[in-house]
């Protein structure tokens, strides 16, 4: 099992985590990746009620120091290789898949 690393804790008091290659909130996963703003098709609406947001966590905002911690923790997970014959094919499944997105299979 990884190491939790802690990002933030939010207004109501849940914790904003890096888990096993997952940000998570309250310990539930939320997502394994993290967008910048700039990217994000509502960042106009995400920058009127959090104007500090430079990225989103699924439906988490984070400034730009929370998001800097959570990436290098995934960054962290995702870097560690397994070389089992399982590993490398979940890996390429999902290179195979991220390029099918990015050319417009839905």
């Amino acid at each position: 099992m990884d190491a939790t690393t802690f990002v933030r804790i939010t207004s109501d008091g849940r914790k904003v985590e890096v888990i096993d290659g997952w940000v998570c909130l309250d310990g539930r996963p939320e997502t394994d990746e993290i967008v910048a703003l700039d990217e994000h098709p509502n960042r106009q609406a995400i920058l009127r009620r959090v104007p500090l947001a430079s990225h989103m966590a699924g439906r988490l905002p984070l400034t730009l120091a929370e998001a800097s911690v959570a990436q290098a923790a995934l960054r962290r997970h995702h870097d560690r290789f397994d070389g089992s014959p399982l590993a490398v094919s979940e890996r390429l499944r999902r290179t195979v898949w991220q390029r099918a997105l990015h050319d417009g299979v839905e």
